[in-house]
């Protein structure tokens, strides 16, 4: 498959202020696309049935980089017309919109398939380190090497 066109990664961040929705449908537009498909990750108020008081998400300062290459992958291997993925780092509260990710394809099928292996492969490859504490005083890192 050829090397993906640069204007097909239309937004591409991490950042330490709220993440906005609209702000990644927009950048996604393309009259070509017929389907966008988008995931909002947000923190949740339990994990391991613990009850989550609230986390903070630290980045390597390769991380950036890092999720410019996870883009360009996705973009490479899925016939995608737009590609956004935008990280949340800094002290977060329940509720906040941690991650946002998302795809635009001709077809729904396609920018689906992209957007679960956009998240998926930033999960597990771009250092992004969850520090999360619990109600009962406890805390845990996750994702750190």
């Amino acid at each position: 498959m050829p090397t993906p066109d640069p204007n097909v990664m239309r937004l591409v961040d991490l950042r330490e202020t709220p993440l906005d929705v609209a702000e990644v449908v927009a950048a996604l537009d393309d009259l070509a696309s017929g389907g966008l498909t988008l995931f909002v990750g947000r923190v949740r108020d339990h994990d391991h049935g613990l009850d989550v008081r609230g986390l903070e998400y630290a980045a390597h300062p390769t991380a950036l980089d890092a999720l410019r290459r996870v883009c360009a992958d996705v973009a490479e291997q899925y016939d995608v017309r737009a590609v956004a993925a935008v990280h949340r780092v800094g002290r977060l509260s329940i509720g906040d919109i941690a991650v946002i990710v998302a795809t635009a394809s001709a077809h729904r099928g396609t920018a689906f398939d992209a957007s679960r292996a956009l998240i998926d492969t930033l999960k597990s490859e771009v250092p992004i380190w969850k520090h999360q504490q619990f109600g009962d005083g406890t805390e845990e890192w996750v994702g750190t090497p």
